[in-house]
């Protein structure tokens, strides 16, 4: 089945001879990012290799949470929820997003313990999460609550449309005065005594006095021709979207075997909850020492395969020359194939929780790469090595949600205002 159809973008033409700063990557992170420059009044090219949110922006869950992420991005999330309020007023677009609510199930003491001890962090934050039981929990998932031990409520988390949500950014940065060029992939940066200068893409040299990387599942492939580390894998998603039904609740659902959400169009987004894929390459060997840890935390959670993968990324890592035909022209979009057998399960899952769902057709499938660092936190980071040079990437499955404020605080450290958050617990030196 083919990927997320996604809306006509109107890309600019005439690449720019200098601007301020180039942004890398039209996923929603660097869209975001291009918005908030451009507010600021900056000038800005942003460039896409392939189509505005042609990747994983387009292909996640479409979640906007902040319910059980990692402590540290919570104040950025916060942020988040903050901007995504607010976003279809400032970009004159609609970006789907509600506030359906997010529950997060337990069918075991020792998951209900989880979810409580997580419950404290949220102390700080006025979002009026509750650990539900019996009744309570039933209501929030008629049907499947009362098969349940307990759950997790955030009413104040929500959803919105990945095939809407980016080019309502983009488009919204376009028309402040950014250029935004698809099918232009970014071959080289252009440095002058270990300073960032500009960028040579395949259809020319920008002069720039800063650059913001925010290339997703590219990331480590371009740093690693430029002579940079970045420990950072790519893990398969994948995702269906089922015809509408009723009789499925609203909020979105975090279960054993499945998660799913309403879609604006009334039919609903499921995926096989903390499943994911590994394709075996050689970065596996290279650097997958460094995940170990993430991975033992549990390993249930994660399946190894061997596909296509390993003769492409082979060939990819061919160095290669501002003057040559890079990798990202050769490959304008990632589009995997999706796990089969993690859909199957997902969807038997999700039928047994919400019988209804047997009348619903899958009418689409797809499969996500997801950027993944090994503490499963996202480099946001000016690179010591590079002055000039920032990377906004690795947000390992949570950079939808936290897009518009991981554009603001990529912005600020480009534009040197204070930063929304604390930075330090995304910088690049911790690797």
């Amino acid at each position: 089945m083919p990927a997320p159809q996604l809306p006509h973008f109107n890309a600019d033409r005439t690449l720019p001879p200098a601007v301020d700063v180039v942004v890398i990557g039209g996923g929603i992170i660097g869209a975001s990012t291009a918005l908030e420059l451009v507010e600021r009044g900056h000038s800005v090219l942003l460039c896409e290799k392939g189509q505005i949110a042609g990747e994983q922006s387009s292909r996640n869950w479409g979640w906007v949470r902040m319910s059980q992420r990692d402590p540290r991005e919570m104040a950025l999330m916060a942020h988040a929820l903050d901007i995504w309020d607010t976003l279809d007023t400032r970009t004159g677009y609609s970006t789907g997003y509600v506030k359906s609510g997010i529950l997060f199930t337990a069918r075991s003491r020792r998951r209900e313990a989880e979810l409580a001890r997580w419950a404290t962090h949220l102390n700080d934050f006025d979002l009026g999460g509750h650990m539900l039981t019996g009744a309570a929990l039933e209501a929030v998932a008629p049907g499947f609550g009362s098969r349940l031990r307990a759950g997790y409520h955030t009413p104040e988390d929500g959803r919105a449309e990945p095939q809407m949500a980016t080019h309502a950014i983009a488009a919204a940065a376009r028309d402040k005065g950014a250029a935004i060029i698809t099918g232009c992939a970014v071959r080289a940066l252009d440095v002058e005594a270990g300073r960032i200068r500009g960028v040579i893409t395949e259809k020319g040299r920008v002069s720039a006095t800063a650059v913001v990387l925010a290339g997703g599942a590219w990331s480590r492939l371009f740093l690693r021709n430029e002579g940079l580390f970045l420990p950072q894998l790519k893990v398969l998603n994948s995702v269906m979207r089922l015809s509408p039904v009723e009789g499925v609740p609203d909020t979105a659902i975090w279960a054993k075997g499945f998660a799913i959400r309403k879609r604006a169009d009334g039919g609903f987004t499921v995926a096989a909850g903390g499943e994911n894929t590994f394709d075996i390459v050689p970065d596996t060997f290279r650097i997958g020492h460094r995940f170990l840890p993430a991975f033992l935390q549990d390993v249930t959670a994660v399946g190894f395969r061997l596909s296509d993968r390993w003769a492409i990324e082979t060939a990819e890592a061919r160095p290669w020359g501002p003057q040559d035909r890079s990798p990202f022209e050769q490959t304008r979009v990632l589009d995997p194939q999706p796990s089969q057998k993690s859909m199957r399960r997902a969807l038997v899952a999700a039928r047994d929780a919400f019988p209804a769902l047997a009348q619903a057709d899958v009418t689409q499938s797809w499969g996500g790469l997801i950027d993944v660092t090994p503490d499963e936190l996202p480099v946001i980071s000016e690179v010591q090595d590079r002055p000039g040079l920032f990377l906004s990437t690795g947000y390992s499955g949570h950079g939808f949600g936290l897009g518009p404020a991981a554009g603001r605080l990529t912005a600020d450290l480009v534009t040197g205002d204070t930063p929304i958050v604390d930075p330090r617990p995304f910088r690049l030196s911790r690797f």
